[in-house]
């Protein structure tokens, strides 16, 4: 059998390695750190069960394809629950608009914001629901190794319906005018990683993502997701390697031969990196084997980073929702100040979750686990003391919307930042989300997954094709495993 080595036991990397396996190879991963998920990992503190990153539960379809490519089922691991509403927007003057999950009264809503927009809804959710069938089920399957894969006449049609050339923002405004509106419209295209000004247009299948196919929750967290895969994967036969950190990949004859951890050597036929693609060239590979200098990896743009809290408290907040949108200051103002001029936030807009308002199993009788996120520019100087700043301005924001006292009631606090994710991930400028979803950053013109000096060394994850988030890391796993089959056959 042939022996492959995957870098890292987040999402892409369990993805891949199980399909490898299922096809017959030999699949180790190899993670540093001591639980597997990545940036989907799970901690336990003082009777709270956190989850560390991935918090929004969209695209059910692709968890379900992906877990039926194994002959399984999601709930075969989880059983999941969907949100009703979806999520609240707060607006200024702590002004809360629920949104419902059901079509017919997020139309009402519509239209009681913006006469005739209950119809401009629905025929944006037509275009959008072509934009989600075509991107999802043709382009992010593809590997993007040649522009010859994007060259046929039903293609170049696909690509001009799916309005690849045009931005969001000035797609959106096609459809409605009111402010509200446009800010809800826009708020999906904030996991993009870019402003609606610079994502392009056929992202609307986001939107088709959350308003038809909607927001939900795997009971007891997100981190119930990983258990799955993980499980699945060893099912199938792959070996998982924990706090096994790589320190450097040994190259013979231009085949990666070797995959060298602290503790451990790997031999291998193929090498997989779900790691930090930058970080994999930067210090795993010799200067002559990598595809990208530091010149270029300095010209990408990437989605922000962020400043998390992940709260314990001892009583229940009636008035949040599970997940709450604060957009109570000027998005413009925060966007300039994370793409334009990147700097700390003067105004920031924020994410409060409260996943125990749906799960009571991740936080003990009678008290809130609380998740707050503000997003930020990647590559600030992260100290306590700004951390500090922060979390004193969102308890005040917190505590004037909620109408009670909340940082007295505190019983269990941990931030993260930009140096946590440099320092568990590897991650580039201390990114969170991978590279932004621009249009000079999508299909052939993100990092390939191949490397071009290593003959059998592939790339996988947030960092190249098809992108950033959770569904997009599980297809790219898929993605890559198929490449992999094509060119080193288990025979």
């Amino acid at each position: 059998m042939k022996k492959v080595i995957v870098i890292g036991a987040g999402f892409s990397g369990l993805s891949t390695a199980t399909s490898l396996a299922t096809k017959g190879y030999d699949v180790t991963i190899v993670e540093k750190n001591s639980i597997e998920g990545g940036r989907a990992r799970v901690f336990e503190e003082a009777g709270f069960t956190f989850d560390m990153g991935p918090s929004w539960y969209w695209m059910p379809d692709i968890f379900d394809n992906y877990f039926a490519t194994f002959g399984k089922k999601t709930s075969d691991y989880y059983n999941l629950v969907r949100l009703d509403p979806s999520y609240s927007v707060i607006f200024p003057g702590n002004e809360t608009v629920d949104l419902p999950a059901n079509l017919e009264k997020l139309g009402d809503l519509f239209e009681s914001i913006e006469t005739g927009s209950r119809q401009q809804l629905h025929e944006f959710l037509k275009q959008a629901a072509y934009k989600y069938e075509v991107g999802i089920n043709k382009f992010v399957w593809k590997p993007s190794r040649n522009v010859s894969e994007f060259i046929s006449l039903k293609l170049l049609y696909d690509v001009v319906r799916m309005d690849v050339f045009q931005s969001f923002a000035k797609h959106i405004r096609k459809f409605f005018k009111h402010e509200k509106l446009l800010k809800l419209m826009e708020f999906p295209i904030l996991f993009l990683g870019a402003t609606p000004e610079n994502t392009p247009a056929m992202y609307s299948l986001m939107n088709y993502a959350e308003i038809q196919l909607g927001t939900w929750y795997p009971m007891g967290g997100m981190h119930k997701i990983v258990k799955g895969m993980v499980q699945l994967a060893e099912e199938k036969g792959v070996k998982i390697r924990l706090n096994q950190e790589v320190t450097h990949i040994e190259e013979t004859n231009g085949f990666a031969t070797k995959v060298h951890t602290t503790t451990d050597i790997f031999e291998a036929d193929v090498v997989v990196g779900s790691a930090d693609y930058h970080h994999i060239e930067d210090k795993l590979l010799a200067p002559k084997n990598r595809n990208y200098d530091e010149a270029y990896w300095n010209k990408r743009v990437m989605a922000p980073s962020s400043l998390l809290f992940y709260l314990g408290i001892n009583k229940r907040l009636t008035k949040l929702k599970h997940h709450n949108l604060f957009f109570d200051e000027d998005f413009t103002l925060h966007a300039h100040e994370i793409y334009t001029e990147p700097k700390w936030p003067s105004k920031p807009l924020f994410y409060a979750s409260a996943p125990s308002k749906t799960d009571d199993s991740i936080a003990p009788e009678g008290c809130e686990n609380v998740f707050l996120l503000i997003p930020v520019a990647p590559d600030l100087e992260d100290t306590d003391a700004m951390r500090e700043h922060y979390y004193s301005m969102l308890m005040d924001k917190l505590e004037a919307y909620c109408g009670e006292p909340i940082r007295e009631h505190v019983i269990y606090k941990r931030s993260y930042a930009h140096a946590d994710f440099k320092q568990d991930y590897h991650a580039f400028k201390g990114n969170a989300y991978g590279l932004a979803n621009t249009l000079m950053q999508t299909a052939i013109l993100k990092p390939s997954l191949k490397s071009n000096k290593i003959k059998n060394l592939y790339y996988t994850g947030q960092l190249t094709v098809p992108g950033p988030g959770v569904p997009p890391s599980l297809i790219s796993g898929l993605v890559v495993a198929d490449e992999v089959e094509k060119e080193f056959p288990v025979r």
